[in-house]
């Protein structure tokens, strides 16, 4: 018996990543899973993993920064699934060709990151709350970042996005906590994940290298795996945690705890 026997649960951007870490993890443990993304081959990967797990993960192409399609697909799930009881809000995206100083980064690249990180969060828990609060039980966890709370240049959209998240994650815990609803976030360190490939190829730097460079600024001197955050997610929304919400986790490696003045010996 795992865990989440039968608990259904949506992952957004939940075929890679961060997100692909969490459906597993989850489907691990017996739950149904959605994985919603719009990479529809790495969705067929994502579900064919399922097929040996306690429970199952089933894809859903949905770009879950657009409203009808997050009604749509909801609606869709509950439909063949049954209740959601756990809404993970994970996708994210951070171009590379949006690290721009904020005068400089197009308002079109701004709108879409927002849209997809930011209002997806929004979007998504907007249909999924009334079944929640007719069940009078739910969870929200919402994926945001250590940029959320100190940041780095050139990532004026991300950043904001990110920020966003936690706020909207306090807001949310205040206002469904008497329907049994529980709201809470993780804020990923340095996650192996295809945004770091993404930005390796487009510096040119050798992959190896760069991970043992970014690996020395976390404390635990190693890069975090999509399965630190999985863990994580589901120890907030497991009954263990059922004393928390409007609170975030940073699984970070110790990033946030050394400060910027606190230079660490090699």
């Amino acid at each position: 018996m795992g865990a989440f026997d039968g608990k259904i649960v949506i992952v957004t951007g939940g075929a890679k990543g961060i997100g692909a870490g969490i459906s597993r993890a989850f489907a691990g443990e017996g739950a149904r899973v959605a994985a919603l993304d719009v990479d529809a081959e790495a969705g067929a990967s994502i579900a064919a993993e399922g097929e040996g797990l306690a429970g199952e993960i089933r894809y859903f192409n949905a770009d879950v920064s657009q409203d009808d399609i997050c009604r749509d697909t909801v609606g869709q799930i509950v439909g063949d699934l049954g209740g959601v009881d756990v809404l993970c809000n994970n996708v994210g995206i951070q171009p590379v060709s949006s690290y721009l100083p904020a005068h400089e980064l197009p308002v079109e690249m701004w709108d879409r990151i927002i849209g997809v990180n930011l209002k997806s969060h929004f979007l998504m828990a907007r249909h999924c709350l009334p079944g929640m609060m007719e069940r009078r039980a739910g969870v929200i966890i919402n994926t945001a970042s250590v940029q959320g709370v100190q940041s780095a240049l050139g990532v004026s959209a991300y950043a904001a996005s990110k920020g966003g998240i936690l706020s909207l994650t306090r807001q949310l815990a205040l206002e469904y906590a008497k329907y049994g609803i529980r709201v809470l976030a993780v804020n990923p360190g340095g996650i192996d994940t295809p945004l770091v490939d993404e930005l390796v190829e487009a510096l040119g730097q050798d992959r190896k290298e760069f991970e043992e460079g970014y690996a020395k600024i976390h404390p635990l001197r190693r890069y975090g795996q999509p399965a630190d955050i999985a863990n994580a997610v589901l120890f907030l929304a497991s009954d263990k945690a059922s004393f928390m919400t409007g609170e975030s986790v940073s699984v970070d490696g110790g990033l946030l705890a050394k400060g910027a003045w606190a230079d660490l010996e090699d």
